[in-house]
């Protein structure tokens, strides 16, 4: 079968690197990711996956700055078809080194970036806590300044490579405002004394995740990220670069349900003729077909417009977010009904599709979440002249 990304790689959208990249991440996914994935040790194959990654030159990407975000995500989408983990590797690597990139001092940069290129260093981003998902400025965790110090005390949860991280960039609540003026982040090492993991949390699709406790936790100041009181700020703009990204991986799995059912349509027989003969299957094939076409076209629209320097790209991210996992959704859910009974069986592709694609509808902004920012950002472009005066 042909290779689902050669046609999009053909839009004005990409140069001669992203095509010679995607070709190189292509051929390593396809000799490796799968063989270093095992869903039983989730901790032992992210750390497998991270290395092998590192020692191939695929995580550069994933710290440089600026970002490529279309190289970001043609590496998402390019390794969610072969391996769902593969996908979380690459991405949690960049997500959480972001901060540093965006934001770090030479020094910070010097000490954690090339580590985590090199696939020597595990990255986490700890923004989530147990009454803060999406709405980032109601975080807790406190932090306070002692002598040439700071002191965090609270919890996070939901954080990705929780436990098995080398390196956490926390946000925490340091007072210099109310909501979202008041936040700081920091670069935690892992064996920092007061930093405990309390609780690892089991998903559908298994992930390396756990809830955090801090508790005394005392870091230099010199881990402070940018300015004091801008962490919401770096946030959003790391979510900025990746939020895109998160629609490729949906992409992805999207692409490997639509040529699991293809295969299926040419191979299964149904009333004496290939099941892609029937009317109504052709009709599911190409609702299928066309959200793929769409969710790409968002997904690297958006990564185009952030790469053109946009400082912002808030309303194209968020629609590419929204539309690609919400899609991803629906093409996979038709892949698991045209196999039928096979696709509800464990281990399966399909089914492994399903329960993977799941968590993208809620993770860096839930659906709902993505509706609310699209809406706000086209009514702030959209008020008439008269009224803003």
């Amino acid at each position: 079968m042909a290779d689902p990304l050669a046609e999009t790689l053909s839009w004005p959208f990409f140069e001669e690197r992203h095509r010679a990249f995607a070709e190189e991440i292509a051929r390593w996914a396809g000799a490796h990711a799968a063989s270093l994935t095992d869903e039983g040790d989730v901790d032992a194959s992210c750390r497998r996956l991270v290395v092998a990654m590192g020692e191939a030159g695929l995580l550069a990407p994933a710290v440089a700055e600026p970002h490529d975000v279309r190289t970001l995500c043609l590496a998402r989408d390019t390794l969610a078809r072969h391996s769902g983990l593969a996908d979380f590797a690459f991405a949690m690597q960049g997500l959480g080194a972001g901060p540093i990139a965006l934001a770090g001092t030479a020094e910070q940069k010097a000490r954690y970036l090339p580590r985590v290129a090199a696939g020597e260093a595990v990255a986490a981003f700890a923004l989530t806590e147990p009454k803060s998902g999406s709405d980032v400025a109601a975080i807790e965790l406190a932090a306070r300044v002692e002598g040439d110090g700071v002191i965090l005390d609270g919890e996070k949860t939901w954080i990705s490579n929780g436990g098995i991280a080398d390196f956490y960039v926390v946000f925490a609540r340091t007072g210099e405002g109310a909501g979202a003026k008041g936040l700081s982040a920091f670069v935690v090492d892992a064996d920092t004394p007061g930093l405990s993991v309390v609780e690892r949390l089991e998903v559908i699709a298994p992930h390396p995740l756990a809830r955090l406790s801090f508790e005394g936790c005392r870091v230099p100041l010199a881990n402070r990220i940018g300015a004091p009181g801008r962490g919401f700020g770096l946030a959003m703009a790391t979510l900025d670069v990746f939020r895109s990204t998160v629609g490729a991986a949906a992409l992805g799995f999207a692409r490997a349900a639509l040529a699991a059912t293809l295969t299926r349509a040419h191979t299964r027989h149904l009333f004496g003729a290939p099941m892609g003969d029937l009317p109504l299957a052709q009709a599911a094939i190409a609702e299928m077909a066309l959200g793929v076409d769409a969710a790409a076209l968002l997904v690297y629209r958006a990564a185009w417009t952030r790469d053109r320097g946009a400082p912002r790209v808030t309303r194209e991210a968020s629609m590419a977010k929204l539309f690609a996992t919400e899609t991803a959704q629906t093409v996979i859910d038709q892949a698991v009904q045209l196999h039928g009974g096979d696709g509800v069986r464990t281990g399966t592709l399909v089914e492994h599709l399903y329960r993977e694609i799941r968590a993208l509808r809620i993770y860096e902004g839930a659906s709902e979440v993505q509706k609310i920012v699209i809406a706000r950002q086209v009514l702030a472009a959209s008020v008439p002249e008269d009224a803003a005066r």
